[in-house]
């Protein structure tokens, strides 16, 4: 059985997925206390800690779990894009880099044979493209060969539209590729069946006002896909909603399918709203001062995936057809993680966690991809890292910033690696 360790875990969406896939999850480590609360109680059996990977001696844990460097599988989980340094200073002494840095100092010590690195769209464009560089570069200086791809998990049969970039590398020279994806997506429209939020939350009982109570599933047959999320879980928890003020109840009934918080009338606008809808984000800006989606409140379509789940989804994201936002539990099954998996905290707690993870569904496929067509022995490998390709966009045309981005990357793959700018 493959060995994995998890770093900044979250909940344990990407564990779940390795899980399901036949790996052994033999660490786990989060700075959040909440998820690491919830990561205890859906994986008794694996180690888990409340830690930043600042303080964590890589060393000491290896004697702890009875391993030497080179005997884990696969590092899982990336750190939170957090760096943007500012002119004149050395990327990797900027502090806003610092967990990067520690997650580099993670794989150089334990040296595992794998690692998957997931990571917000903004990762491409950030600080004018020489952030992904410099992470790039360090990934080839350790001597793996490496991955950057954008990916769409909707490609992969998760009822959600979610962009997230993905740096996977190995050090047992194999010249990987990512899985093959099931559904091509692109432009606008994108719609598929058994994609659709309608039949990824369907068998859900009416959700309840009360957040402590538990409800029974209703008696209609059920799908692959409701057997799937449904799990082994008996009963229903987290599918309630907040009682809605008027001018909220009001302003969720104004909108149709597809219509956003710029088509309500004028009477149900919100000063907040124009600011939002109207403002420009610079590539590469923080996912955290972004101020949330620009289209504020939205009804989604009942017939394609969800709009990304994040943590204003029960905020914002509108029931197709009830006048409500989609309960943390609808969250959860878009995202994937089936209904027996519970979550602890606040209702704002319990979100987060929801939203960052790693969709357990899309973890699986590239768990299985790894492990049933590669594998984790070495093959003939000169030990120098490699670029072996990179996709930054479906689209015929990249913004400069993006452009930047490529450039820099190209440089990459045609000198493999520059030296000594990780120290």
């Amino acid at each position: 059985m493959p060995l994995a360790l998890s770093l900044f875990s979250g909940a344990g969406g990407c564990s779940l997925g390795f899980s399901q896939a036949g790996y052994e999850i033999i660490y786990a480590s989060d700075i959040n206390s909440q998820a690491i609360k919830t990561y205890k109680n859906n994986f008794p059996d694996t180690i888990s800690e409340k830690q930043n990977i600042v303080d964590i001696d890589f060393a000491t844990l290896l004697k702890r779990l009875n391993l030497r460097p080179g005997e884990i599988d696969i590092v899982i989980g990336g750190p939170p894009c957090q760096g943007f340094s500012t002119a004149g200073m050395r990327f990797w002494d900027d502090p806003r880099n610092q967990l990067l840095k520690h997650y580099v100092r993670a794989l150089k010590i334990t040296k595992p044979k794998w690692f998957l690195m997931e990571n917000v769209e903004g990762l491409l464009t950030a600080n004018k493209g020489k952030y992904l560089y410099e992470v790039t570069n360090a990934f080839l200086e350790l001597g793996y060969k490496i991955r950057v791809d954008k990916v769409y998990a909707q490609e992969y049969g998760v009822p959600q539209r979610r962009k997230r970039v993905f740096i996977i590398g190995n050090q047992i020279g194999a010249n990987f590729e990512l899985p093959p994806i099931k559904y091509y997506a692109s432009g606008a429209i994108f719609r598929h069946a058994g994609l659709t939020i309608l039949e990824a939350i369907q068998g859900l009982p009416l959700p309840s006002s009360d957040p402590e109570q538990t409800t029974a599933y209703q008696t209609l047959p059920a799908t692959q896909w409701e057997k799937f999320i449904r799990g082994s879980a008996t009963l229903v928890k987290d599918h309630y909603v907040s009682t809605l003020s008027e001018i909220q109840l009001a302003r969720i009934k104004a909108l149709a399918q597809g219509q956003t918080m710029k088509d309500l009338p004028e009477e149900l606008q919100h000063a907040s709203f124009t600011r939002r809808a109207n403002r420009r984000v610079m590539d590469g800006t923080p996912t955290e001062k972004r101020g949330g989606a620009p289209s504020g409140l939205k009804r989604l379509y009942d017939n394609e995936p969800s709009l990304t789940i994040t943590g204003a989804a029960i905020r914002e994201l509108i029931h197709p057809l009830a006048d409500r936002p989609l309960t943390l539990r609808e969250c959860a099954r878009l995202q994937t993680f089936p209904d027996s998996f519970n979550f602890y905290g606040t209702a704002s707690q319990k979100i987060q966690q929801i939203g960052n993870a790693i969709p357990p569904l899309l973890a699986k496929i590239f768990a299985n991809h790894i492990k049933e067509n590669y594998g984790f022995k070495a093959q003939s490998f000169s030990g120098k890292g490699e670029l072996l390709g990179f996709t930054l966009t479906k689209a015929d045309a990249m913004s400069p910033v993006l452009e930047k981005t490529y450039q820099k990357l190209i440089s990459l793959q045609h000198s493999y690696v520059q030296p000594s700018l990780f120290g």
